[in-house]
């Protein structure tokens, strides 16, 4: 089911108002678990603070995987910060849509390209600045001609496609999941009498499917842009 997007345009720019205020709920979301975390601090862990210290070990276990703690430290709190935004970002449409005058301004900012494609241009943008400031212009820029200086166009591309895999998985994988939602509920709504309870049993299955998926992409997100990082600022790359 297809609805207009609230766009306005100031200076002949685009602006997306529904993608905008998802993008700023899902930060909000981030920020007040982060604070609830960190309010009472206890040797013995327990609710929001033991769940963020579990996200706290799982990204350092991430970043473990892909480079040594020393060179991969720096990156704990953009790890941490990316898995929960895009988590939550991908949670956002799944319970509900809202829909005001055939206009949809509630769903997950994840499944809009825009919103994804923005993330993987920050995430392979930040590759290139730590490598550069880790590494010295020079000794980074030499990277793109080994082990041959043919191999510089092809490493152009590469970039390139890394920055659209990287945006294109989130989005398609989230705006499926949400399109099939949006049939299901419409089937719900659709059926008579008791109909409704058998689209209801393969709703629900699915908006437990799309939690599933949504954690998923969460992980894969993370563990990309930390392998991207890895490949930019580690010396055995």
């Amino acid at each position: 089911m297809e609805h207009k997007a609230p766009i306005v345009t100031y200076f002949g720019l685009n602006f997306n108002l529904a993608d905008m205020l998802m993008i700023t709920i899902a930060s909000a979301v981030v920020f007040l678990i982060a604070v609830l975390s960190t309010r009472k601090l206890a040797m013995k862990p327990t609710g929001v603070q033991n769940f963020m210290e579990w996200v706290m070990d799982f990204v350092k276990n991430i970043i473990n995987s892909t480079m040594d703690w020393k060179t991969g430290g720096r990156f704990h709190v953009l790890g941490i910060t990316i898995m929960m935004y895009v988590f939550v970002a991908n949670m956002l449409g799944l319970p509900f849509s809202i829909v005001i005058n055939d206009t949809l301004w509630w769903k997950s900012p994840t499944a809009d390209p825009g919103v994804t494609l923005t993330l993987a241009v920050l995430v392979v943008g930040l590759s290139h600045f730590y490598g550069v400031k880790m590494k010295g212009t020079a000794a980074y820029g030499k990277e793109f001609f080994k082990p041959f200086w043919f191999m510089f166009p092809i490493k152009i591309i590469e970039e390139f496609a890394n920055t659209l895999t990287l945006g294109l998985r989130l989005y398609g994988n989230i705006y499926a999941g949400e399109i099939l939602l949006g049939l299901l509920a419409g089937g719900l709504a659709q059926s008579g009498n008791f109909g409704w309870l058998y689209a209801a049993v393969p709703m629900l299955a699915w908006q437990g499917f799309s939690v599933f998926v949504g954690a998923i992409q969460a992980f894969i997100f993370t563990m990309l842009t930390m392998v991207y990082l890895s490949h930019k600022v580690s010396t055995d790359h």
